[in-house]
């Protein structure tokens, strides 16, 4: 039987992050996965960011720079040029974690709609963290985030024909709405069970918390509706509160 061989779309957005993007590129362009479509959105960088994608220009397979409307406007221009059987999202900060995980992701399982793994957070110096307080479940399903976002998206490797533009009302959290949208879709959902990526902890709805929350919770009530949405975070708290008491005592 033939080895299980699909193109994948990795595609990776920036604007001026000259520190991070040559380090997310290169884990990408290290693959010994070759069937791999690479797509990178620029927002106009004016940091020396486009010196470095330049510097691979070669080795990426389309590439846009130029304004745009906000990330999920940049990523819905990457998703629009793809044309790979799989999709991933690598950002800029964010990386692959060696260079072997995309071989073993899809040496894993055969035709699978959504492959997922485990995260590892790097801080800014890229020393780790460890692994994401919300630990990827045993198996996932669309059910999976109603306690928070449990696989993040630089794990999750999701069928192309699955997905849908990312949802622009939302400024932070509509990965959270695109991938529930993919996994209410999918009848084969693989955990390779393994570290994928590592994630470059910080961001935009780590700045803006409060409303990543009322995204998150908007979101979350049109998928599970408001009574088991309450009811939900409400074990949040409990468990975000239950943590700190933890680490706290820990620490003391």
């Amino acid at each position: 039987m033939a080895a299980f061989n699909p193109t994948l779309s990795i595609i990776t957005v920036v604007y001026n992050n000259v520190r991070d993007i040559e380090r997310t590129m290169l884990s990408v362009l290290g693959q010994t996965y070759t069937n791999i479509e690479y797509i990178v959105i620029d927002g106009a960088s004016t940091d020396g960011t486009l010196d470095i994608i330049y510097k691979h220009q070669d080795c990426i397979t389309k590439l846009i720079s130029e304004k745009d409307k906000g990330i999920y406007d940049a990523m819905n221009k990457g998703l629009a040029l793809a044309t790979g059987d799989y999709v991933l999202f690598m950002n800029s900060g964010d990386e692959l974690y060696n260079s072997t995980t995309v071989e073993a992701v899809f040496a894993t399982a055969a035709d699978a709609d959504i492959y997922y793994g485990e995260t590892e957070m790097i801080d800014d110096d890229c020393k780790s963290l460890g692994q994401r307080r919300h630990k990827a479940p045993a198996k996932f399903n669309w059910r999976s985030f109603k306690y928070g976002m449990s696989v993040s998206h630089q794990a999750i490797y999701i069928r192309r024909s699955l997905t849908k533009p990312y949802d622009n009302r939302y400024q932070l959290s509509a990965d959270i709405d695109w991938i529930l949208y993919a996994a209410k879709q999918a009848k084969k959902i693989v955990n390779v069970k393994r570290y994928v990526a590592k994630y470059l902890v910080g961001g935009m709805s780590k700045q803006k918390h409060r409303q990543s929350l009322i995204e998150r919770f908007k979101i979350m009530r049109d998928h599970y509706g408001l009574l088991l949405t309450v009811f939900n975070h409400a074990v949040i708290a409990f468990n975000l509160g239950w943590y700190w008491l933890l680490y706290r005592r820990t620490n003391d």
